[in-house]
């Protein structure tokens, strides 16, 4: 039973406490987080906002798909889990078959 929401398109004036009064009238909402910036601390401009129940999901997703926060259009859909196998931001990508240094390790030297 998954009764977390993604936000998205949010503007980047939302606060946490807007985004619960917002989603609070579907339900019980028992956690917001708001994606925050690693090297600015700015927002991303998308939320998690979990419910305590499926239905109140549900409800929320079709009330609030589309609606109006702060000046933005909402995206709000149901949370996928996170992908495990993705990578997970900044570096290279070498693939399952591919190691980092197999270029030079083949003897192909570029200088």
């Amino acid at each position: 039973m998954n009764s977390k929401l993604y936000i998205g398109n949010m503007s980047f004036n939302t606060s946490e406490d807007s985004l619960r009064s917002a989603f609070s009238q579907f339900g019980n909402v028992t956690d917001v987080y708001i994606a925050n910036d690693r090297e600015t601390g700015r927002p991303r401009g998308f939320a998690f906002v979990t419910f305590s129940t499926e239905e109140e999901r549900k409800a929320a997703i079709e009330k609030m798909n589309g609606a109006d926060l702060d000046g933005r259009a909402l995206t709000v859909n149901e949370a996928r889990p996170k992908d495990s196998s993705a990578p997970s931001g900044g570096g290279r990508n070498f693939g399952p078959d591919r190691k980092a240094g197999a270029f030079q390790a083949r003897g192909n030297r570029r200088y």
